[in-house]
């Protein structure tokens, strides 16, 4: 198994693309550490998860919360092997419609807490030699959607983030690398997009140019590729930046025609 003897802490654990990387590091051997802000939730992922699993209630809009998280998963299991910095707010707003609640509250939780997470773990790192950081981005942080505009800024600042620290950790044997994420068929995604004015059963009429396997990425996608960069499989790699998209992101020039 990938991550045997491995302790996690996944923030955004309870739903989504983050309670898939949970479930897919439990079944590779690892013990994990869930995190969210609902406690009846984060109580019923951990118990379905048995022994492997502990779980911690905190919101990240809390500055005082990433110190709250590290400790509590060092108090469970001893020790903490690798974070995945998932959780994040996907408020929409443009350059019109955002205001300062809204600029503040994506800048706490899909920046701030990131990297004072990181902070957080970085002692218990050094002490054990090593360490994983695996930082969820999205395609948006190289340019995005206009309706997008914030939550585009956070992710392009973490991905600055997850480079700039891979290299001042490097010789520490501590990697930091970022995945960015491509169009997800999430709980959250399918009603927000319902939300938006699509028909139910959206997912199954998408356009080439949008999807071109005829589908868009399962959470579980998304976790395998997570699993495997929080593993020693990943070797040295540190400060990648990977798109997870059907297409490359950068220089794409679709068919107009399709």
């Amino acid at each position: 198994m990938l991550l045997s003897d491995t302790v996690l802490l996944v923030t955004g654990s309870t739903t989504g693309i983050g309670e898939a990387i949970a479930r897919r590091a439990v079944a590779e051997g690892a013990q994990v550490m869930i995190h969210g802000r609902d406690e009846a939730r984060a109580r019923a992922v951990a118990g379905d998860l048995g022994a492997a699993a502990r779980y911690v209630v905190a919101d990240l809009l809390d500055p005082a919360a990433p110190q709250q998280i590290v400790a509590a998963t060092v108090d469970a299991f001893g020790r903490i092997d690798g974070l995945v910095n998932n959780a994040a707010l996907t408020t929409r707003a443009s350059l019109e419609t955002a205001d300062l609640t809204v600029f503040e509250r994506l800048v706490a939780v899909n920046l701030r807490a990131p990297m004072f997470l990181i902070q957080a773990a970085l002692p218990h790192f050094r002490r054990q030699g090593g360490g994983t950081v695996l930082n969820i981005g999205s395609v948006n942080a190289l340019g995005g959607e206009p309706n997008l505009l914030v939550y585009s800024m956070t992710k392009g600042g973490l991905m600055t983030m997850t480079r700039n620290l891979a290299a001042a950790h490097a010789t520490e044997h501590i990697r930091i690398n970022q995945i960015n994420v491509g169009w997800t068929l999430t709980e959250n995604e399918r009603q927000v997009k319902q939300e938006e004015g699509l028909p139910e059963g959206w997912e199954h009429r998408l356009p080439p140019a949008y999807a071109p396997f005829g589908r868009i990425f399962e959470p579980e996608e998304v976790a395998a590729h997570a699993v495997f960069w929080l593993s020693a499989a990943a070797g040295p790699v540190n400060g990648a930046v990977f798109e997870l998209e059907q297409f490359p992101m950068v220089g794409r020039n679709p068919d107009k025609a399709v």
